[in-house]
């Protein structure tokens, strides 16, 4: 990346002075409702913030009618084509909104690790993930710290970082043929019409939302992004929290969990799934940093697109392509890192659905290394990342940068451990929905 640094920071001086194309530096963005950033240059139209973004700053104050609203549209199947499918769908209050990999399915059919659209025989191409906590995902921004050789990208929804906002977020799935299944705008309009949901917004977004696609895609956005900013997304009620709070203490188990998830040389999951266990605010442990890694996941060749060996999701270097990002093949294969709260409730994981437990997701962690035909076969390493792209994978960073012979950086029992404290994120109304499957007896240390 140090080989674009220059070229991506010079044009900011440069124009500058030629009619503002480019915010100066030391002009602020906000990363988040409430959370200001100053920026000290731009990549394309992206700032490059001069501290790391901290979701203990942000503050939300949507207006209770335009939750109310949203939370209606949230769970209106006339959303889609054809009308069933809802953003709860694939977003289940039940399951802490993520999805019911189940839902939906005939006799003898199997989700592909991902959730149903609207039409029989089309699922999405990833994984939906939980809308819990989605209200702390920052809009795009660099940030390079001190020791780091150049920016480096967070924020941003969509796992490749696509939308920059939940109100733009929403127009993904409403056009996805895969999903919702609206062909354009124009056809979203021209339904919404005449179902009367684009009626039932004319009192609080005005007229336009009858005759404009745009202006009907805009208030829809602006509900579901009130409704999805809601302390109904962010309760903060697992053992984890209560742990935080002083009011519960961890099991002996999760304790060694915890250290592990954060010790850099075992699980060393920390450095990306951020977490702070000594401060009381919940905000500062999301388990996540909002950030992206090339980890190259396991090709899930259920998905019918990966049926075409050429084809391959890379990810963010498309939205890097879309924003003039310079040299946006670098950023081939990298997906922002979700959190991992709730994590206990999915029925597969990876942004591509192709590992299907937790289990799976550490042993895929422990061993990518040091056994790759365990996770890729006999073929190409890196199965699901193009070839010209393998340089951009994560090869550096413990446990994943061990390699075949050497021994692996976690045991038996210290999975369990991990897994263990990781049930302990579960929010309180989700824990009689967590996986039956429990960790098996631990093994001699």
């Amino acid at each position: 990346m140090i080989r674009w640094l220059v070229r991506a920071l010079a044009p900011v001086v440069a124009l500058a002075g030629m009619g503002g194309a480019l915010a100066a530096p030391q002009s602020m963005v906000w990363l988040a409702p409430g959370a200001q950033a100053r920026v000290v240059a731009r990549v394309g139209p992206t700032p490059q913030a001069a501290a790391r973004y901290d979701p203990a700053q942000a503050r939300f104050a949507a207006d209770a009618r335009l939750v109310a609203l949203g939370r209606e549209l949230f769970h209106d199947a006339r959303l889609s084509d054809p009308p069933g499918t809802a953003c709860a769908s694939c977003h289940n209050p039940g399951r802490a909104f993520g999805p019911d990999l189940r839902r939906g399915l005939q006799a003898g059919e199997r989700s592909p690790g991902t959730a149903l659209g609207s039409r029989p025989g089309h699922f999405g191409t990833r994984s939906a993930p939980s809308l819990l906590y989605v209200r702390y995902v920052p809009r795009r921004y660099f940030y390079q710290d001190d020791d780091a050789p150049a920016p480096v990208v967070f924020g941003g929804l969509m796992a490749d970082g696509s939308a920059d906002t939940l109100a733009e977020q929403v127009r993904a799935p409403l056009l996805n043929p895969d999903e919702m299944n609206n062909r354009n705008p124009a056809h979203l309009l021209q339904r919404l019409r005449a179902n009367g949901v684009a009626q039932s917004l004319v009192g609080t977004f005005g007229p336009a939302v009858r005759s404009r696609p745009e202006a009907l895609l805009r208030a829809l956005g602006t509900a579901l992004a009130a409704y999805l900013q809601s302390d109904e997304l962010a309760p903060f009620s697992s053992r984890f929290d209560q742990h935080l709070r002083g009011q519960a203490a961890l099991t002996e188990a999760e304790r060694r969990g915890l250290a592990l998830f954060k010790n850099p040389d075992k699980g060393n999951c920390a450095s990306c799934h951020s977490v702070s266990d000594t401060a009381s605010r919940p905000e500062r442990s999301l388990f996540t940093d909002f950030g992206y890694e090339a980890l190259a996941a396991p090709r899930n060749r259920a998905l019918t697109p990966n049926r075409d060996p050429r084809h391959f999701d890379h990810g963010l270097c498309r939205t890097a392509r879309q924003l003039r990002w310079p040299e946006p093949e670098q950023w081939c294969g990298y997906v922002r890192t979700p959190g991992l709260r709730n994590v206990a409730l999915r029925q597969s994981f990876m942004h591509n659905g192709s590992l299907k437990s937790l289990r799976e997701v550490l042993d895929f962690y422990n061993t990518r290394g040091t056994d790759p035909r365990r996770w890729y076969g006999n073929g190409a390493l890196f199965d699901d990342v193009a070839p010209r792209f393998h340089g951009n994978v994560n090869v550096n960073s413990p446990p994943i940068n061990r390699r075949p012979g050497m021994p692996e950086a976690l045991s038996d029992a210290e999975i369990n451990d991990l897994i263990a404290f990781l049930r302990s994120l579960t929010d309180a109304r989700y824990v009689g929905a967590m996986s039956p499957e429990q960790p098996p007896p631990a093994q001699k240390r």
